[in-house]
């Protein structure tokens, strides 16, 4: 069950802007619950009917409730317009060339993915449609907050895309390049769970 309501946010949250799905999901939980509410007073023989239809509400609430926790999550975006990581395509840097490294990949808005309450950029539809398969796999550590700044316990830090590594096949993204260049020359692994730790707490507030 817990896999499949992971499955069904993932692609909720990937259609839908998250105005329009909190109101989908509040409609479809109330509606649920109306439902039972009639069943259970009606007849003894409908209780069965009624037990399912009481786990369908309980599995539609808490997909709202994780929907909306998704969605309040911080990510580095823009204050206006609410683009993350500078219009950066997020897929890109996985093809990129990193000795010397290229430039990040601008994304087009005219491909657009709406996810965890921020705007997706890609530079073709392609990018796009592997983002929507498996955003997790796409989305920079931290939701692109400075990496280098989490480890050092200075907060969250936007980033705009261009500073950037990939460690351990996951994207880092950092506000300048003095931060991305600490990480490469040092022990990144060791910055990596100060920046986690910093992160578990910070993402949650």
């Amino acid at each position: 069950m817990n896999h499949e309501m992971n499955q069904m946010l993932t692609r909720l949250n990937t259609t839908y802007p998250v105005n329009s799905l909190r109101l989908l999901l509040a409609g479809l939980a109330a509606k649920t619950c109306a439902t039972l509410a009639s069943i259970r007073s009606g007849r003894a023989a409908r209780h069965s009917h009624a037990g399912r239809l009481a786990a369908s509400g309980s599995a539609l609430i808490l997909l709202f409730a994780a929907s909306a926790a998704q969605a309040a999550e911080p990510v580095s975006k823009s204050r206006f317009g609410g683009v993350a990581i500078g219009g950066h395509d997020s897929v890109a840097y996985h093809e990129l060339q990193r000795e010397p490294q290229a430039l990040a990949a601008e994304g087009n808005k005219r491909f657009t993915v709406e996810y965890k309450g921020a705007k997706w950029h890609f530079a073709s539809e392609e990018s796009a449609e592997r983002f929507r398969a498996d955003p997790e796999r796409f989305t920079p550590a931290y939701n692109g907050f400075c990496a280098n700044a989490l480890s050092l316990g200075e907060g969250l830090i936007r980033t705009d895309g261009t500073h950037w590594e990939i460690f351990d096949d996951n994207l880092y993204l950092f506000f300048a390049a003095r931060g991305r260049e600490r990480w490469t020359d040092g022990n990144w692994e060791a910055y990596k769970a100060d920046a986690d730790k910093a992160w578990s707490v910070l993402s949650k507030k």
